[in-house]
């Protein structure tokens, strides 16, 4: 009988410093999907003054051997500076900013104002039939709330994915 390995699937949040050029979000997707991995998460903004480079959080998953092979093939493409893995590195701060509809009125629109100040979400538009919520947090936090909102009247949901910093006075 012949015994079948599984390896186990770690999350991995990856901080990625780039040139601010044309085309390099599509080299660092296209690598993710010419050999089969996942992206769970992308962001992408530029962070410097002369706009001339960009810092690209992806969250990933697969076992370690695959996240050593993602992370050594990003270090080789040629606009790339500088590759991170948070995870691996230790303490850090991950957040996400989401913006959660909910339509509702009477019990329902009380219960939805009520749950969102418990979460610390702002009412950044309202309607006399419906809310927009704005919420930052933990990709969890974020989960459990929208899983609430379901009950409610949940409308739409827009998250903008995950960025991480490590902890501490140090620099990426």
């Amino acid at each position: 009988m012949m015994k079948i390995k599984h390896e186990v699937s770690e999350r991995h949040v990856l901080t990625i410093t780039v040139d601010n050029e044309a085309g390099i979000l599509a080299k660092i997707a296209g690598l993710f999907t010419a050999r089969g991995y996942n992206i769970d998460s992308l962001t992408v903004a530029d962070i410097s003054e002369n706009h001339a480079v960009s810092r690209i959080t992806i969250v990933t998953h697969g076992p370690p051997a695959q996240i050593d092979q993602i992370h050594a093939q990003l270090g080789r493409l040629v606009p790339v500076h500088k590759v991170l893995d948070l995870t691996e590195m230790g303490a850090h701060v991950e957040r996400e900013l989401a913006l959660v509809k909910v339509a509702g009125t009477g019990e329902a629109r009380v219960e939805a104002l009520r749950i969102a100040d418990v979460f610390r979400a702002k009412v950044v538009d309202t309607t006399t039939a419906s809310f927009i919520f704005e919420l930052t947090g933990t990709p969890d936090k974020i989960d459990n709330f929208v899983g609430l909102m379901r009950e409610l009247g949940l409308v739409e949901v827009g998250r903008t994915g995950i960025v991480g910093m490590m902890r501490g006075a140090e620099g990426a």
